[in-house]
């Protein structure tokens, strides 16, 4: 191994984010290192990050093993405590150049773990990425950290509050990615409805949406990652009405259906307040499709609030589920609560998933006979305008954006037929 190789754990945010830890590490001339990118939205993520590093020591014996983000971030001496890690790194620096210049490691360290009180921050900047190893799509930062503060979540901690990158840093990044031939661009944060609050003026997320639109007309596709419903501007929905470019699916903090789990969950929406978004959606844009982050198994959930969460699939119209069974993260309200049985939590968990399913193949069959405009992302794989896996019945180049007739699915992902003329066309 010579270049350093980035392992990648949770996110969009993370994913972009890698790609300016890869940056970073080349331009310091890292060779031999691993660098591990955590994620601690749950207990299990840290686990998987736990083991990796252990694969990562067993098949590399003599690299250097860096652990940053935020598990890295919120755990650091969980790491530091593990002897095939050489270096802890706190999200703030694991994006700074400095971190990655001459390391010392070993006898030369003076310490192993690096990580600063992440609530002291209060500017996040555009990195610029020139390219992302690998990837079809390039994504964004355009928002870090969150004010709000769900009893279940130990992000916030992970993350700091909440910051913007200004809108001429964003649209300059953007403009870079599309004249480096990327296709679609996806703009990530941690929350990112809270863009602007603090910049000068208060610009909301619709207003940088539309700016990028506006601004970068050679953008073919711009989507938009987990939004927090509650908070959609008017700018956004005007955007989602009116830009074509801007893609039919949004990935909506739902968490659950039921208001009195969402009260405990210290939501900011109730269960009503989320289906009348998306048939507000759906009136503006018909061919929108939405998913959701779902938790099973909040503390204090009986079987008549898991109903309730149960049926917001349907009565949303969600078509991409993330369902996660409840884990409790130390130091969060949620994990004093009163907790649901660990198998009773599993198997709601299995019934979501099954409902998810169920609406997945609802929406595969209405696509049937249907044209689409599919980026590649591997030869004979890619995703439609509503991040619909779709196969290809050719191999193509990744990155491109091709019409196929889409012509049935495997229950998964949806079967096409490429057509040639709109090959050259898209």
């Amino acid at each position: 191994m010579s270049r350093p190789d980035i392992l990648t754990f949770g996110c969009r945010l993370n994913a972009a984010e890698s790609e300016a830890i890869r940056e970073l590490a080349d331009e310091a001339d890292l060779a031999d290192t691993i660098v591990v990118n955590t994620c601690a939205v749950t207990g299990e993520a840290v686990r998987q990050a736990r083991q990796a590093i252990r694969k990562a020591r067993r098949e590399n014996p003599a690299a250097r093993i860096v652990v940053t983000g935020c598990a890295a971030q919120t755990e650091p001496q969980t790491f530091a405590d593990m002897a095939e890690v050489d270096l802890v790194l706190g999200n703030a620096e694991k994006l700074k150049p400095e971190s990655y210049r001459a390391l010392p490691f070993g006898a030369e360290q003076a310490e192993k773990v690096r990580v600063n009180d992440i609530m002291e921050l209060t500017e996040t900047g555009a990195h610029l990425i020139e390219g992302f190893e690998g990837r079809a799509r390039a994504f964004v930062q355009v928002q870090n950290g969150c004010d709000h503060r769900c009893t279940f979540c130990i992000i916030p901690y992970g993350r700091g509050p909440s910051r913007s990158v200004p809108m001429g840093g964003v649209v300059d990044q953007v403009r870079r990615l599309v004249e480096a031939g990327y296709a679609e661009v996806v703009l990530t944060g941690v929350d990112l409805t809270s863009y602007g609050g603090d910049l000068p003026g208060h610009p909301r997320f619709g207003t940088l949406v539309r700016a990028i639109l506006r601004h970068v007309p050679e953008l073919g596709r711009l989507r938009i990652s987990s939004i927090d419903s509650v908070e959609a501007d008017d700018d956004l929905l005007r955007a989602i009405a009116e830009e074509e470019r801007l893609m039919p699916h949004l990935h909506l903090s739902l968490q659950a259906g039921d208001d009195m789990i969402l009260k405990r969950m210290k939501r900011r929406h109730s269960r009503a307040q989320s289906v009348e978004f998306c048939d507000a959606v759906r009136r503006l844009r018909p061919d929108m499709v939405f998913g959701a982050d779902l938790i099973a198994g909040f503390p204090t959930e009986t079987d008549a609030m898991f109903e309730n969460t149960l049926r917001i699939v349907a009565d949303c119209g969600l078509t991409h589920l993330h369902v996660f069974p409840f884990s409790p993260r130390t130091g969060t309200p949620a994990a004093r609560m009163p907790q649901v049985d660990r198998r009773l939590v599993k198997e709601r968990a299995a019934r979501l998933r099954t409902e998810g399913e169920a609406a997945l193949r609802r929406h595969l069959d209405a696509e049937i006979g249907r044209d689409r405009l599919v980026l590649v992302e591997t030869e004979t794989s890619g995703r439609t305008e509503q991040f619909t896996v779709a196969r290809l019945d050719r191999a193509l180049p990744s990155g491109s954006v091709v019409r196929a007739r889409v012509t049935g699915h495997d229950g998964r992902r949806l079967e096409t037929r490429v057509d040639p003329i709109g090959m050259a066309a898209a």
